[in-house]
């Protein structure tokens, strides 16, 4: 786990991830979203969205990935909040970047969007707070 004594203001946190043809699937078996707009490219086409996407609850936990895996222990993101801004379809490159903008009474605070592979941003105004160890 990352130390607050280690961690300043300014220090940027990345994840890039490539998404497979069937992650909206598997992330609707695991969740139980069986929405047709994430599991059906058909009609995900027929009601304007080009095909199948992402569910948002899947992007974002990306997001909390990149910060949980910046910070060492996967119990450490205590909050996350984010805005989605374009839709996610598979195959796309998601790439979290973030950026501490605070360390206060052991806790990280940071700023972040997604983008993808085009530059797009699917996320925007994120923030997380994450907690530190001590010393």
């Amino acid at each position: 786990m990352k130390k607050c004594s280690e961690v300043r203001p300014g220090e940027t946190i990345e994840l890039k991830h490539t998404l497979g043809k069937y992650d909206p699937i598997f992330y609707a078996g695991a969740s139980g979203d069986f929405n047709f707009i994430h599991i059906d490219p058909e009609f995900g086409k027929m009601v304007g969205l080009g095909g199948n996407i992402l569910q948002g609850l899947c992007t974002m936990a990306y997001t909390a990935r990149a910060h949980t895996f910046w910070a060492g222990d996967p119990y450490a993101l205590k909050r996350i909040h984010v805005r989605f801004s374009k839709p996610v379809y598979p195959e796309n490159t998601v790439t979290v970047q973030s950026q501490v903008v605070k360390v206060e009474n052991g806790v990280a605070y940071a700023e972040f969007k997604a983008v993808n592979q085009k530059g797009e941003e699917v996320i925007i105004n994120g923030t997380a707070e994450i907690a530190l160890a001590d010393g």
